[in-house]
C-alpha cells in the first residue's frame, strides 16, 4: 500500500510539525458518537485511497483524469451527508450582532472605504480589497501609496473573519488586528505613526460624532486600536452564503450533477484535508510544495516564528468565491483557476490530474460563489 496516496494530508512528512488538520481534530472520541465519526472518517480515507488507485495509469499511478471508480454514475464514491459533515460546515447566518453593533459597523465601513487613512489620501482598505469585486483587486500584488507593490497577493476580506488568523503568514490574530497593519505599512498606506492617524481623524468633523457613538462608554474614543475594532466589526458582516451552503443544509437541487461530481473528486482526491470547515480553508497552515517541491523565495511563516519547519508555510486560503478572486497563491503568480488546481494537485498531493478532473472540480468550486453573483 502506498501510504502517500492513502494519506493525502501527508501526515507522514517529518518536515511539517503541526497538529493534524481541523478535520482530524473534529474526529474526537466522545462515547459512541465519537467512534462513529472515526469509522466514517476512516471509510472516507479508504475510499480516497481506492479512488486514487482506480484512477492510476501506466505512469506509476500518478495520473488521474477522473474517468474511473463510478464517479459519473453515483457509484461507491458517492458522499452522504454524514460524510460531508466531517469536512464542511455551512456559513452561519451572522457572526456579529449587527443591531447591537450598528454604530460600530457603520464607522468601520466608512473607515474601510476612506482613502484619508493613507498618507496621501489615495489608498483605502477598499483599494486592495474591493467590496464590489469579491474583496480583491484582481492583481498579482497591490500597489501602495507610491505605486510600489508588496510581495504578496492581497487576499479577500470576504469571510476572512472566520479564519484561524490573518495575512498569508498568520501574523495577525484576527481582522481587528489585521486592519491596523496596512495603515502604517510604508509600502501600503504609509501613515508614519498611530498618533498621526488619530490626529488626522480628529480633524474630520463626521468622525467626531461617529467615534463618540461607536465607543460611547470610552472617555477618549479616538484611539488607534478603535480604528481596528471598527473596521474588524464591519468585516465580520462580510459573509457570502452560497449554493453549497444550501446543499449542506439539505437542498439536493442546489448543486447540479457536474458540481456534485466535482465535490466527490475534491474530497476523494484529498483536497478537503486542507480546504475544509466553514470557510473551506483558512483554518490551518501548510507548506507549499508539501509533496513535490514548489519554487518560491518567500519564507512564509518562518519570518514570523523563526522556526525552520515554517519555511514556505502559509495559511491555507479559503476557497469561498475562489472562481472570482484570482490570480492565485501567496504571490499571485498563477493566473487561472485551472492552473491553480493542477499545481495544487501536483505540489500538495503528488498527483497529476487531467482536464476532466480540473473541469469537474472547478464546477464544484463555482458553487462556493456568493449567491446571486455567479
Amino acid at each position: 500500500m502506498n501510504l502517500k496516496s492513502f494519506f493525502p494530508l501527508t501526515i507522514l512528512q517529518k518536515s511539517v510539525s503541526y497538529p493534524l488538520s481541523s478535520i482530524v481534530q473534529r474526529v474526537t472520541v466522545k462515547f459512541f458518537g465519537g467512534y462513529m465519526k472515526i469509522f466514517l472518517f476512516l471509510g472516507l480515507m479508504l475510499s480516497s485511497y481506492s479512488y486514487a488507485q482506480s484512477g492510476s495509469d501506466h505512469q506509476g499511478g500518478m495520473h488521474d483524469d477522473g474517468h474511473h471508480g463510478g464517479m459519473h454514475g453515483g457509484g461507491h464514491h458517492m458522499l452522504d451527508k454524514a460524510s460531508l459533515k466531517l469536512f464542511f460546515e455551512p456559513l452561519p447566518a451572522s457572526i456579529i450582532d449587527e443591531k447591537k453593533n450598528a454604530a460600530l459597523i457603520a464607522l468601520g465601513k466608512k473607515l474601510y472605504l476612506d482613502p484619508r487613512l493613507s498618507v496621501n489620501d489615495r489608498i483605502a482598505c477598499n483599494s486592495c480589497h474591493q467590496l464590489d469585486n469579491f474583496g480583491v483587486d484582481s492583481q498579482p500584488t497591490s500597489p501602495g501609496h507610491e505605486g510600489k507593490r508588496g510581495g504578496r497577493n492581497s487576499p479577500t476580506t470576504m469571510n476572512a473573519a472566520l479564519h484561524i488568523a490573518q495575512f498569508w503568514d498568520g501574523r495577525a490574530k484576527d481582522v481587528e488586528e489585521q486592519a491596523l497593519g496596512p495603515i502604517l505599512n510604508p509600502i501600503e498606506m504609509g501613515m508614519p505613526s498611530e498618533a498621526a492617524v488619530v490626529d488626522k481623524l480628529k480633524k474630520i468633523d463626521e468622525y467626531k460624532s461617529m467615534f463618540a457613538e461607536a465607543f460611547k462608554d470610552e472617555k477618549d474614543p479616538f484611539q488607534y486600536k478603535n480604528v481596528g475594532k471598527a473596521i474588524g466589526a464591519f468585516e465580520r458582516t462580510l459573509l457570502t452564503p452560497s449554493r453549497f451552503d444550501d446543499y449542506l443544509k439539505g437542498d439536493e437541487k442546489a448543486l447540479n450533477d457536474t458540481e456534485k461530481r466535482g465535490l466527490q473528486k475534491f474530497v476523494h482526491m484529498g483536497c478537503a484535508t486542507c480546504h475544509n470547515g466553514v470557510a473551506i480553508g483558512g483554518n490551518s497552515y501548510k507548506k507549499i510544495g508539501l509533496v513535490e517541491s514548489y519554487n518560491t523565495a518567500d519564507v512564509g511563516r518562518f519570518a514570523v516564528t523563526g522556526i525552520e519547519t515554517d519555511k514556505k508555510v502559509f495559511k491555507v486560503p479559503s476557497l469561498r468565491n475562489i472562481t472570482k478572486t484570482g490570480p492565485y497563491f501567496h504571490d499571485g503568480s498563477v493566473a487561472t483557476l485551472d492552473e491553480a488546481i493542477r499545481e495544487m494537485a501536483e505540489h500538495q498531493l503528488g498527483r497529476k490530474v487531467g482536464p476532466e478532473f480540473i473541469s469537474d472540480v472547478k464546477a464544484f468550486l463555482s458553487s462556493l460563489t456568493s449567491k446571486g453573483k455567479e
